[in-house]
């Protein structure tokens, strides 16, 4: 197993990776709004974080040689299903026309107040 980090995305809020592969799979750990810069979730709503946390994947894939075209599985976690909508048309937008298999399911709650959270595996290219 291989540890995966950047500087580019926040770093881990626990005792975890922000992404570990074995052989050629890539496990990212869950990635929630945080500003990588300033260790804090961003402003703006539902919309800003999932912004962010697909800008933080695309830096936690990129630590692995990975890309979105890359990625075989999603795992999106939301606190308000009403937010699916503009789950969809921000992840859609981000993935461009690759179609990964991807489970969305409504949480009570996650870590430091986030409102969606997703981790990814992809398959490491080469």
């Amino acid at each position: 197993m291989q540890i995966h980090h950047t500087d580019n995305a926040p770093a881990a809020v626990g005792p975890y990776a922000q992404a570990v592969s074995q052989g050629d799979w890539l496990f990212t750990s869950g990635q929630i709004g945080l500003d990588p810069s300033k260790g804090e979730m961003v402003e703006g709503g539902f919309e800003a974080q999932a912004k962010q946390v697909l800008a933080n994947l695309t830096q936690v894939l990129a630590s692995a040689g990975c890309s979105f075209s890359d990625v075989v599985k999603a795992t999106i976690y939301i606190v308000d299903m009403g937010d699916f909508p503009t789950l969809n048309a921000i992840y859609g937008e981000a993935l461009g026309a690759h179609r990964p298999a991807r489970s969305t399911v409504q949480v009570a709650a996650l870590p430091l107040g986030a409102l969606v959270e997703i981790d990814l595996v992809a398959r490491i290219p080469g």
